[in-house]
């Protein structure tokens, strides 16, 4: 049976003060709220650098054991350099990653729309470079996500080369890409993305995605005997509040959904 991580992109967003953290709560307790409604989580703040062992510290501190965090490489590796110059750097993140320890998850490379198709002899040489480096490869599991669409196109060359490399293929929802679960390795990484700035606010869910989950649910279901884990995640800008949408999809797969809800201050006096 395939273990799920379910979460959302980052947690610390002010928007959820009120609707997901209790009013009162500190931001620097958001985590360990979180932690309670959801088993996973996606950082979004390793993408602009290397966490601080500090920080890494603080948050296997404040989460319970059965929790995972997802990793985004960060942007000076895939997006400023697209991996030219940048095996040393990439080595030394995934050494920071494995202070996590069990509650890592895995690792994401997250390709800008520059990076097309062309350059996969790039990416399939600085993969063999990687995991030919025994310390950085112990214990790390990667993914990948592309966002240019002729790495569709050439699927099947695409997956090949993950396929060899034992690197997931990221399925995502996000415009002008195809919506595919392609499988590449012994677990699966989805993204629930959207458009960028579509919603001004996220403090309620503002588009029902149910058909858009009931089709990935049919299309994971295949898959479920082949990989032993499956992480997902959801962005704010998916359908405008990540835990409610993350909350939907635990439903329609049959898994509970945590109410988070913030209690109300009871009254003192009725009126």
């Amino acid at each position: 049976m395939s273990d799920w991580y379910l979460g959302t992109m980052g947690f610390s967003y002010k928007d959820w003060q009120g609707v997901f953290y209790p009013p009162a709560l500190e931001s620097r307790n958001y985590l360990a709220h979180y932690s309670r409604i959801f088993d996973a989580v996606e950082i979004d703040s390793s993408f602009y650098g290397t966490p601080r062992t500090a920080t890494i510290q603080r948050w296997l501190a404040v989460t319970p054991p059965e929790f995972r965090f997802c990793l985004k490489t960060p942007q000076a590796i895939t997006h400023e350099r697209e991996l030219s110059t940048s095996l040393n750097d990439m080595a030394g993140f995934l050494q920071s990653a494995r202070l996590l320890g069990d509650k890592l998850g895995m690792v994401l490379m997250q390709f800008p729309p520059s990076f097309t198709q062309t350059q996969a002899g790039r990416l399939a040489d600085f993969l063999s470079a990687l995991w030919a480096e025994v310390e950085a490869r112990q214990g790390i599991r990667l993914a990948v996500e592309f966002r240019h669409p002729s790495w569709y196109t050439a699927a099947s060359d695409t997956a090949s080369m993950l396929t060899r490399h034992r690197v997931c293929w990221a399925a995502t929802e996000f415009p002008n890409l195809p919506r595919e679960v392609p499988l590449t390795s012994d677990f699966l990484y989805i993204r629930w993305i959207g458009q960028h700035g579509t919603y001004a606010h996220h403090t309620r869910v503002r588009q029902d995605r149910y058909p858009e989950l009931a089709w990935w649910w049919t299309h994971l279901q295949v898959r479920l005997e082949k990989v032993d884990s499956i992480y997902g995640f959801f962005n704010n800008d998916y359908a405008g509040f990540a835990p409610g949408t993350c909350n939907q999809f635990k439903t329609v797969i049959g898994l509970p959904a945590i109410d988070f809800i913030p209690p109300q201050q009871p009254k003192l006096f009725n009126f």
